[in-house]
């Protein structure tokens, strides 16, 4: 799942991750975990990876995340992200390890040639792209089996019942990846990783509703809706995030959700779409609302014109 991070992973783009669950949801004695894989740049021009299985250790035993093979590109995570597990309901506790058991992969190196070299960690490795010629080895010792330990934050993941994570797992790529000296046809995996734990526990939500007394237009013909409109937050970081408006219970109201982010004042503007330039609600907007820790902060509008 991709989501803002086209401009960079940092811990304001981390504020819209998490938009597929409610912390509600989750059973007493138990919190939620989405778990996000990004890259630091580096100069290998390929570095692609499968992980059979993310698991964690803790005192309970190990608890698996996800045991569905994933195929990622290391180096394309510099500039974007990948969330491996989404709001994943995960038992109150304390955890001591978090592991990735990593089954292949290859790396593309530009060794001054006039093709780049590929080293795999088999020739028929199934990552391996279409005609892909095999340079030389990939070493992975121990990754498919024991897996790849990450460094947890403060050496613990800790979980409190209805609390909501969010686990950056950041791997470097320039530091990972390294040629065996005297071997011209060996590369090795060392991985270089660790996670930064980020608690983000507030929400926003906002309903739009139209004014019995309004006519949504025709625009192009096509009737506007109020799912054409969206809610867009900003917050201290001055950074905006859109949600869209749904109507889940076919009742006219719509709803544009925000969910985990940082506690502060949040500015609330409506959009309209395209084509219509006259616009109003009650109350007026923008609207100012306060996120809270644990908390849900709401803002409710009425569209009472809306025209080409």
């Amino acid at each position: 799942m991709k989501h803002i991070f086209s401009r960079g992973l940092t811990a304001l783009a981390l504020a819209g991750l998490a938009a597929c669950g409610d912390s509600g949801g989750a059973p007493n004695g138990s919190g939620q975990l989405t778990l996000v894989l990004k890259d630091g740049p580096g100069s290998v021009t390929a570095a692609v990876v499968t992980i059979d299985q993310i698991y964690l250790q803790g005192s309970g035993g190990r608890t698996v995340l996800s045991s569905t093979p994933v195929t990622t590109n290391l180096v394309t995570l510099a500039a974007d992200a990948a969330t491996l597990v989404d709001d994943f309901v995960l038992p109150a506790g304390t955890y001591s390890e978090l592991r990735f058991v990593i089954s292949g992969g290859y790396v593309e190196v530009d060794e001054g040639n006039s093709t780049p070299s590929i080293y795999a960690s088999s020739p028929n490795y199934a990552g391996l792209p279409p005609g892909a010629v095999v340079t030389g080895d990939l070493q992975m010792p121990s990754l498919g089996t024991s897996g790849l330990k990450v460094k947890l934050p403060a050496n613990e993941l800790t979980v409190n019942s209805g609390s909501s994570k969010i686990l950056v797992v950041d791997f470097d790529v320039s530091q990972s990846f390294g040629h065996v000296a005297g071997n011209s046809n060996k590369w090795v995996m060392h991985p270089v990783v660790h996670a930064t734990d980020i608690q983000l526990t507030g929400s926003a939500s906002v309903t739009l509703a139209l004014d019995p007394t309004v006519t949504l237009p025709i625009i192009n013909n096509v009737q506007v809706t109020l799912a054409d409109f969206t809610a867009t937050f900003t917050g201290p970081d001055n950074l905006p995030r859109s949600a869209a408006f749904v109507d889940p219970d076919n009742n006219g109201v719509f709803s544009a959700d925000l969910l985990y982010v940082a506690p502060g004042s949040y500015a609330v503007d409506i959009v309209p779409p395209a084509g219509i330039t006259v616009f109003t609600t009650t109350p007026a907007e923008p609207a100012t609302i306060a996120v809270a820790e644990d908390g849900t902060a709401a803002a409710a509008f009425t569209v009472t014109a809306a025209s080409p």
